[in-house]
């Protein structure tokens, strides 16, 4: 399993959709299995997780950058 195509796989679904996003950050194992549509151990499960957190961390920090540079010109 290809884990850095999985963490795309399920940022891009809990960044289009708010109920996901809501919902991954009530239950991420949950939301994860049921996007990639496999039961998954722990510690995979995990560092999928974290991955998502950090690449939906930095895509907001992004955009908050950007919009800042904005103000500033």
């Amino acid at each position: 399993m290809d884990i850095k195509e999985q963490i795309s796989k399920v940022v891009e679904e809990v960044s289009k959709n708010p109920n996901i996003k809501e919902q991954f950050e009530k239950e991420p194992v949950k939301v994860i299995e049921k996007i990639i549509g496999v039961d998954l151990p722990d510690d995979i499960a995990m560092k999928i997780i974290d991955g998502v957190k950090a690449k939906l961390t930095v895509d907001g920090v992004s955009k908050v950058a950007g919009a800042l540079k904005g103000v500033f010109k």
